[in-house]
């Protein structure tokens, strides 16, 4: 299996020097805080916090500060958090990316005139900090719809720029609509170069792959984005944290069943479906989580994992399964062995006429029993039918070593008496002990529920003998002993 990871995946410049600086001053003997979590990566801010780093979300956490240094991440902040940090006295390093920091440049400047409309996730901290720049008015627009509705406020001028991480072509998108509205309007693109390469490597990588992988933290903004883009262009795309989150949605037991990132791969040892893979990584992701990731995925140590992951199923074995896919006589059925199983109607029940899509769905467990390993075509054969008649074979067999009276519909009337199904067996009640009396017309049973003990129970024979006469005697005794 060939793997191409992108040139341009993990941390951009401005992450990369923030973290560097970070680590670096974990070494300085001071109290270190970071204004925000430095990076949206989980990994690395925990493994900050045990190096002693705290992170300090609002201006109040500000407040409390008597000593140490705070570390601005590269994502900025408003401009309230510096003045309050420059009043109050408190030492900082101020490691907002140089892109950012034009951003904040520009809004200042421009928002002496004009109203500010920033492009991005409103929610975002990078975009919070941008809209605490502006000397007035300011709006976060993310959507097509949010922007085809704008209209200025008293026909003010505008001036539109944009998150350093958005949607490169989304953004030209908005671009076209906001300078057809006719408005005053002065657009400044201020997506980072680095954004935009890393975006369009990914396309690309994506175009020419069965299945992409993009790596990075589910918080981080730039990584969702590259999913997002990714996934336009190849529908198998798969979005992982860490190495281990991949590993765990590889291996069968690991709580992931049914995963289809998992699915997707183990289905290349079979058929081959998967040969090419892509990898790519958010701005936020370290470069050991990508080489981790990149080494799982080399053919050699995926398909080891794969095969060390299989289940040994043999012959005979009676096995829990999820069913993947199901026609009206056919049930695919994974039972986390090399290759998936197949129970046909034969061999789930023996009513022909029955449709399977009334009976189970996708997702449904299902306990079945493995006929053969291999059909001819690299298929598992099972039967669910044969589980469900062990099952109640043994209950037959109790209720005739103790007499058990049973109770089961009639299913055929044949010649010479009745056919009650107890679930999947066939229990055959001879015309003499259907009734205490004599019965000339053994139709009117049919579809009727009938009470009877087993006469003879011989599996190995498949002879199963009921009697329904004795117990209707004995009811007849109980009634007239009273």
């Amino acid at each position: 299996m060939k793997v191409i990871t992108a040139k341009t995946a993990g941390f951009c410049f401005g992450v990369h020097k923030a973290v560097d600086k970070a680590y670096e001053m974990t070494e300085s003997g001071k109290k270190i805080y970071t204004y925000g979590a430095i990076i949206h990566n989980s990994e690395v801010v925990n493994e900050l916090e045990k190096k002693g780093v705290t992170v300090l979300e609002e201006p109040n956490d500000l407040e409390k500060i008597t000593d140490g240094i705070v570390i601005i991440r590269a994502h900025g902040v408003a401009k309230e958090i510096i003045d309050l940090l420059n009043d109050k006295g408190i030492e900082y390093i101020d490691m907002t990316c140089p892109f950012v920091t034009r951003i904040h440049d520009i809004v200042w400047e421009q928002s002496k005139e004009r109203d500010i409309v920033i492009i991005g996730n409103p929610k975002h901290p990078e975009v919070e900090g941008i809209v605490g720049w502006s000397r007035g008015r300011a709006s976060v627009m993310n959507t097509k719809e949010e922007v085809e509705n704008f209209v200025p406020e008293d026909s003010h001028p505008v001036c539109v720029v944009s998150q350093t991480t958005f949607n490169f072509n989304k953004f030209k998108e908005f671009v076209e609509i906001f300078t057809k509205k006719g408005y005053d309007i002065s657009i400044v693109n201020t997506i980072c170069n680095a954004t935009i390469q890393h975006q369009e490597e990914a396309k690309r990588i994506a175009q020419e792959v069965d299945l992409m992988i993009v790596i990075g933290d589910p918080k981080s903004s730039n990584s969702r984005k590259l999913f997002e883009i990714c996934s336009e262009r190849c529908k198998k795309t798969y979005f992982v944290q860490t190495a281990e989150d991949l590993r765990k949605r590889l291996l069968p037991g690991s709580g992931c069943e049914g995963d289809s990132l998992g699915d997707e791969l183990h289905s290349f040892i079979d058929t081959g479906s998967v040969r090419t893979v892509g990898i790519t990584a958010g701005a936020s992701t370290p470069n050991y989580i990508i080489e981790e990731v990149q080494k799982i995925m080399s053919e050699q140590t995926f398909e080891q994992m794969l095969e060390e992951s299989f289940k040994n199923i043999h012959t005979g074995d009676v096995v829990e399964g999820t069913v993947i896919s199901v026609t009206a006589n056919e049930i695919a059925v994974n039972v986390g062995y090399k290759s998936d199983g197949i129970v046909s109607k034969n061999e789930y029940s023996n009513d022909n006429s029955l449709d399977l899509t009334t009976v189970v769905k996708p997702g449904d467990p299902i306990t079945v029993k493995v006929i053969k390993l291999n059909d001819g075509d690299g298929q598992v054969v099972l039967s669910h039918k044969r589980v469900v008649a062990e099952k109640v074979s043994k209950i037959l067999e109790d209720a005739f070593n103790e007499k058990t009276v049973l109770k089961a519909k009639v299913t055929e009337v044949v010649k010479g008496g009745l056919v009650a199904t107890v679930d999947e067996i066939p229990v055959f009640i001879p015309a003499s002990l259907v009734s205490d009396t004599f019965t000339k017309n053994l139709g009117v049973y049919a579809d009727q529920e009938i009470e009877f003990v087993m006469s003879e129970f011989n599996p190995k024979k498949r002879r199963y003998i009921g009697d329904a006469r004795v117990v209707l005697e004995e009811k007849k005794k109980a009634i007239n002993s009273l």
